[in-house]
């Protein structure tokens, strides 16, 4: 059985909760914050990204 990753595991969590904030944010109609929760998104995704890239 394969070790867990805990901190990649919580960084991949923190994305999906990013873009569950962007429908909270579509649903209460507020831009900013739709535009603010899309761009920490796609940071933390891209942080991960290139962290998984260093590694290997």
């Amino acid at each position: 059985m394969k070790k867990i990753d805990v901190p990649m595991l919580l960084l991949a969590t923190l994305v999906i909760l990013m873009f569950v904030l962007v429908g909270i944010a579509i649903a209460f109609r507020n831009i900013w914050l739709v535009l603010l929760f899309i761009i920490l998104g796609f940071a933390f995704m891209g942080f991960g990204l290139s962290r998984k890239r260093k590694r290997k």
